[in-house]
């Protein structure tokens, strides 16, 4: 058993789900991952797989940055599939973040998840453990070749780009902070 498959378990076992909904989406999750193994942690598990996201916060300015992604055409949040080097979630969504954003030295805001979201992809379902990045001071994002865009907006303004899902996650985020 690999170690991030290891911390996936834990992390979704001990994690404190804020609500039925996302409880539901826990044990789904842990479903997925005893029915698949190690598997379920990779992009090549056609039923789905675990993937890790931070939505990149600057609370001094009340801004996020978002990734208008290649692929799917819609502003979200930095995150992807997990790799096994990651060995944790938190270190799989904090790679992401950073690789996405170009910003060094990026840092969770807790080291637990603030939400689970699962959805369709073209790859496959992605069981994404979403997780909360505070950015640096004085440092400008850099986009990746994963991105079509990359920009800050304030928290007013993610309602008229960003979908339910991102919505949320930085309503929740929010409250956290």
């Amino acid at each position: 058993m690999s170690t991030l498959y290891a911390d996936a378990v834990a992390v979704l076992e001990g994690w404190q789900a804020p609500g039925a909904e996302q409880d539901v989406l826990r044990k789904d999750y842990l479903a997925h991952l005893a029915a698949h193994g190690e598997e379920g942690l990779w992009k090549p598990c056609r039923a789905g797989h675990i993937t890790a996201s931070a939505l990149v916060v600057d609370p001094p300015r009340e801004r996020v940055l978002l990734t208008l992604h290649a692929k799917i055409r819609i502003w979200l949040q930095m995150g992807g599939h997990c790799e096994p080097e990651d060995g944790t979630l938190a270190r799989a969504a904090l790679r992401e973040a950073t690789e996405e954003s170009g910003l060094p030295g990026l840092r969770l805001l807790a080291p637990r998840p603030v939400r689970l979201d699962r959805h369709l992809t073209p790859c496959a379902w992605h069981l994404d453990v979403q997780y909360a990045a505070l950015a640096p001071e004085g440092v400008e994002p850099v986009m990746s070749d994963e991105s079509l865009d990359l920009r800050w907006f304030g928290y007013d303004e993610v309602a008229e780009v960003a979908d339910t899902s991102v919505r949320t996650l930085l309503a929740e985020t929010r409250a956290l902070l």
